[in-house]
């Protein structure tokens, strides 16, 4: 971490992104969200009063295939569409209305509002739109259609989005996690301790850094840790040596680590013996994390159904050995997840040391698995003894998130003018 935000080579971005302040209490009025991350997007309108949120509208889009890859200008004009029909269907299309962008993409922030794409993920590709500010493309797109009065104020990720939503809830929070299908956290930290600040500075006392943890090791720092298990899941994935943490921790990956030790221990003889080999569960991908959490589930309650109806899926009729050795596998690579999360929490509760500290987390692997946060509850006070931390549920902070963002970027602009 420190190398990172000292500009050093690190497999941490540690990215700035120029968010300074949470929410005060004197935001009001109407604000837009963004919220763009996968085949849907979000339009979301969010009324505050005092900085509290008092009503919420949301409205979901599909985005086609053909639109995820090609132009970035056939893509960026959809969304403004749909902002437009959202804004007009809501009658404010004569309201100045600003609007915060959540870009789930890796991006490199210059300023508040300006945020430079790296690389699409998931089904995205439009080449064009490569090296290039988003929230300009964005805009562009808006003023081709001049039928709303949306000014985009802000950009900001889904791990941003939810530390700042977090702080509608509880005060106290100062880091964003997200467990999903992948995972990152953000954190505040001490201005004057970060390195990359392009814009002028304000005599800022704090900024919300992103970590990007995701890629934590990707330079070999983790390799230690690596089993052959991981090496497996690893070849198995989509970009091999990337994404090393999350490889080992997030939803995406989690049931592909369960099958390939299943899969091993098959093939030695000493897991569904006298079976016809399960054919299926050795097809990569085919164990799902959602499944792990099913299994998990049953050793939570002590019972077997859920494990044995996940293995006939596979075609698998499991004698009672089979199903403790299948709970077992997935306890303790869900429990390796919970340990390596905590330690990296409690550093940074260390780093933040603030006398009480809460961690808003979001995300399907940890809202679905039923003991992630039990454990995570228990690691961390053995990391960090004298730390005194909560963790609360934010959920939608990538929606919600994007419009508070705009809320706080707003009161900067007008404090500055």
């Amino acid at each position: 971490m420190n190398k990172g935000i000292h500009r050093c080579p690190s497999s941490l971005q540690m990215e700035n992104t120029y968010v300074p302040e949470l929410l005060d209490g004197t935001e009001e009025g109407l604000y837009l969200g963004l919220d763009l991350g996968g085949t849907h997007l979000r339009v979301l309108l969010l009324e505050l009063a005092h900085g509290t949120p008092i009503r919420e509208q949301v409205k979901k889009y599909h985005i086609n295939s053909d639109l995820r890859v090609g132009s970035a200008i056939r893509l960026f004009d959809y969304l403004a569409e749909c902002v437009s029909d959202f804004v007009i269907e809501q009658g404010l299309q004569d309201v100045e209305l600003p609007l915060g962008f959540t870009f789930s993409f890796p991006m490199i922030q210059h300023s508040l509002d300006i945020g430079m794409l790296v690389t699409w993920t998931k089904t995205f590709n439009c080449p064009d739109a490569m090296n290039v500010d988003v929230v300009n493309l964005l805009r562009e797109a808006l003023d081709r259609r001049g039928d709303t009065k949306v000014k985009v104020i802000a950009i900001l990720n889904d791990t941003t989005g939810t530390l700042i939503q977090g702080s509608t809830l509880d005060h106290n929070t100062a880091i964003g996690l997200i467990l999903g299908t992948g995972s990152n956290a953000c954190y505040l930290e001490r201005a004057d301790r970060v390195e990359h600040w392009e814009t002028e500075r304000h005599g800022e006392r704090e900024v919300i850094i992103d970590i990007e943890w995701g890629a934590f090791g990707d330079n070999g720092v983790l390799d230690f840790i690596k089993t052959d298990y991981d090496r497996e899941n690893d070849a198995n994935s989509l970009i091999a040596n990337s994404f090393t943490f999350e490889k080992y921790i997030s939803g995406k990956y989690l049931g592909e680590i369960v099958r390939v030790v299943l899969a091993k221990l098959t093939k030695d003889g000493l897991l569904f013996v006298g079976e016809h080999t399960p054919g299926s569960l050795l097809v990569p991908g085919n164990l799902t994390s959602d499944l792990v959490s099913d299994i998990e589930q049953d050793s939570v309650d002590g019972g077997n159904s859920s494990t044995r109806k996940v293995l006939m899926k596979f075609g698998i009729i499991p004698d009672e050995e089979d199903v403790k050795i299948v709970q077992y596998v997935c306890e303790v690579v869900s429990n390796r997840a919970a340990l390596l999360v905590s330690i990296c929490l409690a550093v940074l509760l260390k780093r933040i040391d603030k006398e009480s500290v809460t961690i808003a987390v979001d995300g399907s692997l940890y809202k679905h698995h039923p003991r992630l946060e039990t454990w995570i509850k228990q690691y961390i006070p053995l990391l960090a003894p004298k730390h005194e931390f909560k963790m609360i549920h934010a959920e939608d902070g990538s929606g919600k998130g994007a419009a508070l963002v705009a809320a706080i970027a707003q009161r900067l602009q007008e404090r500055l003018n």
